[in-house]
């Protein structure tokens, strides 16, 4: 579980800087639309409660595990779908999605993995 928080901090961090990066590119209506806005605002906000949940489930929390799984799924669908659109955002938008999908794909993959079964008689 360490290695999901270490995950969804590198998603937190790499969604603040794109936050960061509209904020400083918003003059350039071609490269920050008002998709990229609320798309890039929802992604920072469910990174922070991914983090949240994450934090609390790796501390024994079973709810926070399931809204992690719930959250972490719904966003991990919600870049697949962004990417494949065509037109709806600009390229560097969309490789920032692939970056953030690549890191959450293993999280995503982690908790939901059922645990190993233990050998009778262990």
């Amino acid at each position: 579980m360490r290695n999901v928080v270490r995950l969804i901090g590198l998603y937190v961090a790499l969604s603040f800087s794109t936050l960061g990066a509209i904020v400083a590119l918003r003059d350039n209506a071609a490269l920050v639309t008002d998709a990229v806005w609320v798309r890039g605002t929802i992604v920072a906000a469910a990174s922070l409660l991914s983090l949240l949940f994450a934090v609390k489930a790796l501390r024994g929390n079973r709810k926070a595990l399931l809204r992690l799984r719930i959250v972490t799924a719904i966003m991990l669908v919600a870049i697949v779908v962004i990417v494949a659109i065509p037109g709806m955002f600009p390229l560097w938008f969309k490789l920032e999605q692939v970056a953030c999908g690549l890191l959450l794909l293993p999280a995503v993959i982690r908790i939901n993995r059922k645990p190993a079964p233990v050998p009778a008689g262990v």
